[in-house]
């Protein structure tokens, strides 16, 4: 590989920007809860404009928090993008019910479908298929529907260890994609190392699904945090990055950040311009600010804030 050209951080740091990571996270997007926004003065004091902002629905939260938090980030000039979890969505009348919601008090236009992580279901759903084959979304207008992606598998979907559920599923994801207006993407789990990722969303084209990827990756925090939320949300493989980091009494102590992995990511992307990993998503697991200082850090123009 040839040796890069580096430029200076538009932030000012004197430290050195990596061109391909600068065009790897340009249009990348980020992940809130109600609870975390409200920590946020201003969101365009951390995102670049145009930056797409998931609103994680968590069991328990109210619909009206959502919906509140939802249209806070719209005002302030930000595409917003909440999650609809099949499994504590009772019934097809309170999915309407939500759409309507977002769309008459947020101006929402588009939607993450998942499964949602919860082990019996509220009502009558289970998957994100199913909220899909409602129609609602596409009746409603809806101009983007993201569906969940699992580099490493999800024992939840497939509790034998293997992938077959979740493949079934992505062939079915495919097929929708084919029949509807609205942009799809797959939006993935976290994951630690580069080389399993690219292995995998080559074979998710090798299989015939070309819905883009939008890869998630975690942002900067303290390791006993990474580890916890990584166990929680069933990292595989990549997770023996963050152990054998642990071991590292000099690393111990210093927080996580993802230089390595987006690295690698963002030079395969380089040298294979039509590789299917077209965004980066963050779940900004030590802090909505932590994320977003560490995008502008490493981001150059691609992570300049809109207040800058």
């Amino acid at each position: 590989m040839a040796l890069l050209n580096f430029k200076k951080r538009d932030s000012g740091a004197g430290q050195p920007v990596n061109p391909q990571v600068e065009a790897f996270l340009q249009g990348y997007s980020i992940e809130v809860m109600p609870r975390t926004a409200e920590k946020v003065a201003d969101f365009r004091d951390l995102l670049p404009a145009g930056t797409r902002v998931y609103i994680a629905h968590i069991e328990g939260t109210p619909i009206e928090d959502m919906v509140a938090t939802a249209k806070r980030i719209n005002a302030e000039g930000f595409p917003v993008m909440p999650h609809f979890p099949a499994r504590i969505i009772k019934d097809e009348a309170t999915l309407a019910d939500w759409i309507a919601r977002y769309q008459g008090e947020a101006d929402v236009k588009q939607a993450l479908m998942l499964a949602g992580g919860v082990a019996k279901p509220h009502g009558d759903f289970h998957s994100s298929m199913q909220l899909l084959e409602t129609g609602l979304f596409d009746k409603a207008g809806f101009t983007s529907l993201h569906v969940a992606g699992h580099p490493e598998g999800n024992k939840d979907i497939d509790p034998d260890g293997s992938t077959k559920n979740v493949a079934e599923a992505l062939q079915w994801k495919q097929k929708f994609s084919e029949r509807t207006d609205a942009k799809m993407a797959l939006a993935t789990q976290f994951a630690f190392e580069a080389k399993p990722i690219i292995e995998w969303a080559n074979s998710v084209k090798d299989a015939g699904v070309d819905i883009p990827i939008h890869i998630g990756i975690a942002g900067p925090a303290k390791l006993q945090t990474l580890i916890k939320f990584a166990i929680a949300c069933g990292v595989g493989p990549s997770l023996k990055v963050l152990q054998k980091r642990a071991m590292d009494v000099s690393k111990l102590l210093l927080p996580y950040e993802p230089n390595d992995v987006v690295a690698e990511l963002a030079a395969y992307k380089a040298e294979n311009p039509d590789f299917n990993i077209t965004n980066v998503h963050f779940f900004p697991l030590g802090g909505i600010k932590t994320n977003a200082t560490w995008a502008i850090n490493n981001g150059g123009a691609s992570a300049k804030p809109v207040n800058s």
